[in-house]
């Protein structure tokens, strides 16, 4: 005779693993799922970002030169590809003709200046120590634009080894901090301007840091 109660008990047992096997699955499709859209949604977020990027580096010497007054007056011109470091007294007045080669508007923030020579492994100071732009300076896409700046109080920090730097020619560093218009984008990326023999100041773009994110080039 069946053993109809062993029966049912066994018949109740395959169904509910039948069941619980059918739930494991559909819980690590679903996992599977959110984990392929997660990842999805950060790679679109970070090309959207990639398409808003600003990239500064100094104009070609095709481009028109930039005329830049400052704000007691003084008239500064500097031709594409270079920059100017000039003296008046103690009062010395930075330009630097910009190229934005990202697809986004880099708007400038601050700037940081030093008389030391760049190091491959030398890092950019403090975002805190930079100092913010008298002004907005925006760089659109594609377009050209300058940053300037002035070093004029005795007690500027900006100022040690300034002096024996423009007398001798040597390289002074230069740091800019800028970003998108909604202040994201953080980039710092570092010139670095010599003088010629001619007696004309030369830039060149040496790094970029890029402060929110994964950096690609330097982890």
């Amino acid at each position: 005779m069946a053993d109809w109660p062993t029966i049912a008990s066994l018949a109740t047992a395959g169904g509910t693993l039948v069941l619980a096997v059918a739930t494991f699955s559909s819980v690590r499709s679903g996992q599977r799922s959110t984990r392929i859209a997660e990842r999805s949604t950060q790679i679109a977020e970070r090309a959207l970002l990639i398409g808003l990027r600003p990239v500064l580096v100094p104009s070609r010497v095709t481009d028109p030169p930039e005329a830049v007054r400052f704000v007691e007056g003084r008239l500064v011109t500097v031709h594409g590809g270079m920059a100017a470091v000039e003296r008046d007294g103690e009062n010395y007045y930075f330009v630097i003709p910009l190229r934005n080669v990202g697809t986004g508007l880099a708007v400038l923030q601050g700037w940081h200046v030093s008389a030391l020579r760049p190091r491959a492994e030398d890092r950019y100071a403090d975002p805190a120590e930079f100092r913010r732009q008298a002004r907005d300076l925006y760089v659109p896409a594609g377009d050209t634009g300058f940053w300037q700046g002035a070093v004029r109080e005795p007690d500027d920090r900006f100022r040690e080894g300034l002096r024996e730097a423009f007398l001798a020619g040597e390289l002074l560093t230069i740091d800019l901090l800028y970003g998108d218009h909604e202040g994201g984008q953080r980039t710092i990326s570092r010139f670095v301007v010599a003088r010629e023999d001619d007696g004309q100041w030369r830039c060149s773009v040496v790094r970029h840091w890029v402060l929110e994110g994964v950096d690609p080039r330097h982890g």
